[in-house]
């Protein structure tokens, strides 16, 4: 799980985005949830520069896309190093689902900024979600807490 939903502040800005909910609390309780942050793991700083893709995230895992923050820095490698490091985290620790962060770089599940810093955003995945899926592992936004229990509840009962 995206460690900013967990209230980590981790994010560009340096601050968390925790989740409140019941199911989230009982996962945590029962010892399911394994915090990671791919920005921070990658090598980024907290706080740091936004940044955003110049294209979809399966094309920056393959090298023909960047991520570039708002000054133009490129801070690819360190996106795709910590994307890296997610699915290392990810196998060791036997998860076949992740719930990660909508709207970011890495984390993003279903919208994704458009790379011209204004806020538009477009239908895409953040580097960290498109490589676990491409690995088989299932991703879910925040802001679809039911779906994932539905589908952990599927998994388990496989």
């Amino acid at each position: 799980m995206s460690s900013c939903l967990l209230g980590s502040p981790v994010r560009y800005d340096g601050a968390a985005k925790p989740v409140h909910a019941t199911i989230v609390d009982r996962w945590r309780a029962e010892g399911r949830l394994v915090p990671f942050c791919p920005e921070v793991a990658g090598g980024l700083t907290v706080p740091r520069e936004p940044a955003e893709l110049t294209g979809p995230a399966a094309a920056v895992l393959d090298g023909t896309a960047r991520i570039l923050t708002i000054s133009g820095a490129d801070v690819t490698s360190e996106f795709v190093h910590g994307a890296h490091r997610a699915l290392e985290a990810a196998k060791r620790s036997g998860a076949r689902m992740a719930i990660l962060k909508e709207g970011s770089p890495s984390c993003a599940t279903t919208r994704v900024y458009d790379g011209s810093f204004t806020g538009t955003r477009v239908p895409g995945t953040g580097v960290t979600a498109a490589l676990l899926e491409r690995h088989g592992i299932r991703v879910f936004p925040e802001t679809a807490l039911d779906a994932a229990a539905a589908h952990l509840t599927t998994l388990e009962s496989a």
